[in-house]
């Protein structure tokens, strides 16, 4: 890659892309080629500041891999995210999207505010956003407009929480799965529930699974057996050590998959089942070998077909989408006309120190009177510009032109 030819001063060039792969676009398998490892993350993060990005999000869950950030175009955050998944650019031009300044900036509304989510209404895909951005802080790579455009994003989804009832009743996959699980096991509370995987999913999985299940013999297992102790503390459940997989398998009615490994954790050869087995896979990509539903007794169910599940409350939340679609396009105009207002900034910079330098035989005004004068027509020129904002580019390259200002001196590197 020709790194050398990035500027990442020439900010005025930059434009805001959303680049990725969704449920929307592409099977669990083909997305899955997408998914990242922490290890892959931070590569890419690496990568990007060589780049000179300043500004970057990534979103990486089960139903989507998405890069977010002001670049030169879009094609380099679709090279960034085809260098470390590993997904082809080839496989990605035929499922991937790339969308331009408002368009993209409108879905991470979209996405932030669970309109886009696989089951309406799921916001946990906020918490995730969050977490995305803790990242990109982290690793020096939101430095401009992204900590303002993210905390709009989380506005808009607190308001929407707050203010519709678009989230009444559980929404999660987590839920769902629990709920397929009560409608397709018979006296449920009686068999034997094992849970592999204990993250985020497997953690609000395992809750649920105590609240509804009435089930008081559920067993967690994960690689690092201190974090399902740390669930076990919350809950009426059993914690195995990670070498008794096997065994426990071969005992369990349900096997719940919430890992979040790069490969398939559940293989042909840990299945030795002499009984029903349902598998739920909730783990991107697949972590349960589909193989395994050609054994006898044995039913594989992955999360693309649980987000197909419902709960009652299902058509009530969809009543709701047109006031929380009203509530994002307030909360996102009111980001649009800050970030067009901010993009005029240096040239009224410019403008600033040109009008308080001193004029050919003028009468020399103090600095504090200087800068009185050019507060004031600064005021009036942002006032104007606020009101009039169909008019903004015309007066601003007036302004470039009339007074010969050179803004690019004045731009954030």
């Amino acid at each position: 890659m020709c790194r050398n030819l990035y500027r990442p001063f020439l900010t005025k060039n930059k434009k805001f892309y959303a680049v990725g792969v969704s449920y929307k676009t592409a099977s669990i398998d083909r997305r899955g080629h997408f998914s990242l490892s922490d290890s892959q993350l931070h590569a890419l993060f690496l990568e990007a500041k060589e780049r000179g990005i300043q500004d970057l999000l990534l979103i990486n869950t089960c139903n989507r891999t998405e890069l977010y950030g002001w670049t030169f175009s879009a094609t380099e955050l679709i090279e960034l995210l085809c260098a470390h998944a590993a997904g082809s650019r080839e496989s990605f031009d035929q499922i991937g999207y790339a969308l331009e300044e408002d368009k993209g900036i409108h879905h991470l509304f979209r996405v932030g505010t669970g309109l886009e989510s696989q089951i309406l209404g799921d916001f946990e895909i906020i918490g995730q956003i969050k977490q995305g951005f803790y990242r990109s802080k982290k690793m020096g790579l939101a430095q401009g407009n992204m900590e303002r455009l993210i905390n709009s994003v989380i506005q808009a989804s607190k308001r929407i929480k707050t203010e519709t009832q678009i989230s009444s009743g559980a929404t999660s996959v987590a839920f769902a799965s629990v709920q397929y699980i009560l409608q397709n096991v018979e006296n449920i509370a009686q068999k034997n529930i094992l849970l592999f995987g204990t993250g985020k999913i497997g953690a609000n999985t395992c809750e649920n699974l105590v609240k509804h299940s009435q089930n008081d013999h559920i067993v967690l297992i994960n690689r690092t057996q201190e974090k399902a102790e740390k669930i076990a503390g919350k809950f009426p459940v059993e914690v195995r050590p990670f070498g008794e997989l096997t065994a426990s398998i071969r005992e369990s009615d349900v096997l719940i998959v919430a890992t979040s490994s790069q490969k398939p954790t559940i293989t042909a050869d840990l299945i030795h089942n002499h009984k029903p087995l349902l598998i739920l896979d909730l783990s991107l990509p697949r972590n349960v070998d589909p193989a395994l539903n050609e054994r006898p007794q044995t039913h594989v169910i992955h999360l693309d077909e649980l987000s197909q599940i419902t709960d009652a409350t299902f058509e009530k939340r969809k009543q709701f989408i047109p006031q929380a679609e009203a509530i994002l396009k307030s909360v996102e105009l009111e980001f649009l006309e800050w970030l067009t207002h901010r993009k005029y900034v240096p040239t009224l910079k410019a403008f600033r120190e040109k009008i308080k330098q001193p004029k050919p035989n003028a009468e020399a005004l103090s600095e504090n009177d200087a800068d009185y004068t050019a507060q004031k027509i600064m005021g009036q020129l942002a006032a104007y510009l606020r009101s009039n904002p169909h008019k903004a580019d015309e007066t601003v390259h007036l302004l470039q032109d009339v007074f010969e200002l050179n803004p690019e001196q004045y731009l954030e590197k």
